[in-house]
């Protein structure tokens, strides 16, 4: 029992420094530019996108969704009689990690990070691929009709979160991804909440727009 303790200590250790890497400072930086002075001041691939170009947005998506995939795999390999519970833990506090990222403290006096929409779908690689790649189509649709990123990742999101219910429900998951599922819906609605309240006003920024 103290050694699992300790292995989920450690695992939630990693997770979260992995999460904290600063990928978007990094890449903006090799551009000249602060990620944290432009546009929302969000260290994300959205903003990265606006302030640098798309493919630059894409690098730092791809780069983010990385940071969760490696952190479940490793904390598998920590816990690896009880892998449903290690990829629930890792994949909460990856996305903390990357949400108030100790890094950006040192870098700003500030804790701050992204929105963790890129570490989410890192994480449902590996949990749910499948529900995945649903989502994935209909985000596409939404963001192809309207070009507001939010809206997508938060219609995703929901229909994700009903989604992992229902094969929990049906016992096609483990029960672990319940708490995933929970725990990671309040921290991404609640990085989203100035998001949705400028969706609602009708100033939410679109995909494509420069800063």
């Amino acid at each position: 029992m103290f050694d699992h303790l300790l292995n989920g200590v450690l695992v939630a250790l990693i997770s979260y420094v992995l999460g904290a890497i600063p990928t978007a400072y990094v890449i903006a930086r090799l551009k000249k530019v602060n990620i944290f002075e432009v546009g929302s001041g969000n260290m994300g691939a959205t903003n990265v996108s606006r302030a640098l170009g798309m493919s630059w947005g894409i690098v730092v998506w791809v780069l983010d969704m990385a940071k969760g995939i490696v952190a479940i795999l490793i904390a598998r390999q920590i816990l690896s009689d009880v892998p449903a519970t290690a990829a629930a833990l890792a994949a909460i506090v990856c996305i903390v990690g990357h949400n108030w990222s100790i890094f950006a403290a040192m870098l700003t006096g500030k804790l701050r990070g992204g929105k963790g929409a890129s570490i989410w779908f890192g994480t449902l690689i590996i949990i749910a691929p499948g529900v995945l790649l649903g989502i994935s189509l209909i985000g596409s649709l939404i963001l192809l009709v309207t070009r507001y990123v939010s809206l997508a990742v938060l219609v995703m999101f929901a229909v994700a979160t009903l989604w992992i219910f229902v094969l929990v429900s049906q016992h096609a998951m483990p029960q672990e991804y319940t708490y995933y599922s929970v725990l990671v819906s309040a921290l991404i609605v609640y990085r989203f909440r100035e998001n949705i309240e400028r969706l609602l006003r009708g100033t939410e920024r679109r995909l494509g727009e420069r800063i």
